[in-house]
């Protein structure tokens, strides 16, 4: 399961936010424990798609109330918060209008996080949430507990979600593929796949990119149910092919190069080295697998902003599939146990991701 990455600052019971310093400890804690309703009244926003109705100008509470099926009295104590929050601007005494900082809340906005706030902050992710210390005490995914299948389970019962999961993803990747392709020198290879490629932003950007590879997506139908649209779009279907399937069976083989983008993250150590086993299977000789993961540091600094959300991420990857974010050392110890042997690793700053290069050992 992806993640939000975006570089809001975090402020931690350490004071490493600005404006925290000199405060007293319980105040910096509290500051922490109060970023939880923030979410949910960003979550609430995009849920009623308020930056939408707000994009052509300012509105009264009762237009905005009128148009949303919101209770007006509540509605106006939800826009004061969000223009505490600068996400909206209060104009006059109940008159608003959409802020810069609301911006990418508006469902088709460039730079919109839409779809990852309605997925990280709705109700699935945060019944999970709540199982989060049996999680710790037992080891089990949280949202098991919560929910009593797996996230695969779950997504696969529900589409309406399932499309708000892949929207999410979208977004993510969208961000992330500038840096992977200035990383990842795909212009070499004839075919690429993207395992678990999802909807198939990313390979859409690398088939744009380098106009002579060709491309595979390959991933479970429920992740495949905007693919062939996204690649239309994006002026790349013909050279594209979508492939339904189960990488813990098998991968499509014979590409030349592989991309695993934020797929290991999702299991635990036994899991992720079968995945990486089957493309091992598939990959020919010389060619090349491609990892795309967040890094955790082998020892933590406090206080750390980039770190701090890494870790989180790290316990939101316990709660919701029972996988784990890995630091470097790790990601060698997987390659090596499946036959690969690494040959380059570049760091992408911005998401704290790293492109491992790889070459069947």
């Amino acid at each position: 399961m992806g993640s939000t990455d975006q570089d809001a600052a975090t402020t931690t019971a350490g004071g490493t936010a600005a404006g925290s310093s000199g405060r007293p400890a319980p105040a910096r804690l509290m500051q922490t424990v109060m970023h939880a309703l923030a979410a949910k009244t960003v979550y609430a926003a995009a849920e009623l798609g308020l930056a939408d109705l707000l994009d052509d100008g300012p509105l009264t509470t009762a237009e905005l109330a009128e148009r949303t099926g919101a209770h007006g009295p509540s509605l106006r104590r939800l826009l004061l918060a969000l223009a505490g929050m600068g996400l909206v601007t209060q104009t006059a005494t109940d008159r608003f209008e959409l802020a810069e900082a609301g911006r990418p809340l508006r469902k088709d906005a460039p730079d919109s996080i839409r779809e990852l706030v309605r997925m990280m902050c709705g109700p699935a992710v945060w019944r999970s949430w709540d199982e989060l210390v049996p999680s710790v005490r037992t080891g089990e995914p949280a949202w098991d507990l919560a929910h009593g299948v797996s996230w695969i389970e779950y997504y696969a019962r529900e589409p309406e979600e399932a499309a708000t999961f892949n929207r999410a993803m979208a977004e993510h990747t969208r961000d992330a593929a500038p840096g992977i392709l200035a990383a990842a020198d795909l212009s070499r290879f004839g075919t690429v796949v993207d395992v678990g490629g999802g909807d198939g932003t990313l390979l859409s950007h690398v088939l744009r990119a380098h106009p002579g590879v060709r491309g595979v997506v390959f991933d479970v139908p429920t992740g495949l149910a905007a693919t062939a649209t996204t690649l239309a779009e994006a002026g790349v279907a013909a050279r594209c092919e979508v492939v339904s399937g189960d990488f813990f069976v098998s991968v499509p083989a014979g590409a030349d190069a592989y991309l695993l983008k934020q797929i290991l993250h999702d299991w635990d150590d036994e899991r992720a080295t079968a995945i990486l086993r089957n493309v091992r299977a598939a990959v020919p000789p010389g060619g090349r697998l491609f990892v795309i993961e967040r890094a955790v540091p082998e020892r933590v600094t406090p206080g750390d902003p980039a770190e701090i959300r890494d870790l989180l991420l790290d316990l939101h990857m316990l709660v919701a599939t029972g996988g784990r974010e890995r630091t470097e050392r790790e990601f060698e110890r997987l390659l090596d146990a499946a036959g690969f042997e690494q040959v380059r690793l570049t760091a992408l700053p911005r998401f704290d991701f790293r492109v491992i290069e790889a070459t069947p050992a």
